[in-house]
């Protein structure tokens, strides 16, 4: 059997790149309300953090909670830019993929 030969052309009559779609932008941010009192800010901005890890573990394939630990999730949140979370920020964390299933 003859084998096909390869050829190779010249990359401005190869076939374009799929399209892919732009990631979504983020709805645009509100002022918190003001007159709570501190802890209502601080664990506000724990949840949030702590949900934008638990969906970028999850869009990594981290399914279990057993298998994201503190190093993973501050790994992860160094990778997407943000502060290393506290360990509570990191229970949450898992808290939010186990109950999330």
């Amino acid at each position: 059997m003859a084998v096909a030969a390869a050829t190779t052309e010249p990359l401005d009559r190869q076939l374009p790149m799929p399209f892919h779609p732009s990631l979504p932008t983020p709805p645009a941010k509100k002022r918190l309300p003001a007159g709570r009192p501190r802890e209502w800010y601080v664990s506000h901005n724990r949840r949030l953090k702590a949900m934008r890890l638990a969906i970028a573990l999850l869009d990594s394939g981290v399914y279990q909670p057993t298998s994201a630990g503190n190093h993973k999730i501050r790994t992860t949140a160094e990778r997407l830019g943000m502060r290393p979370p506290s360990d509570t920020t990191c229970r949450m964390v898992r808290a939010l993929i186990r109950y999330g299933r």
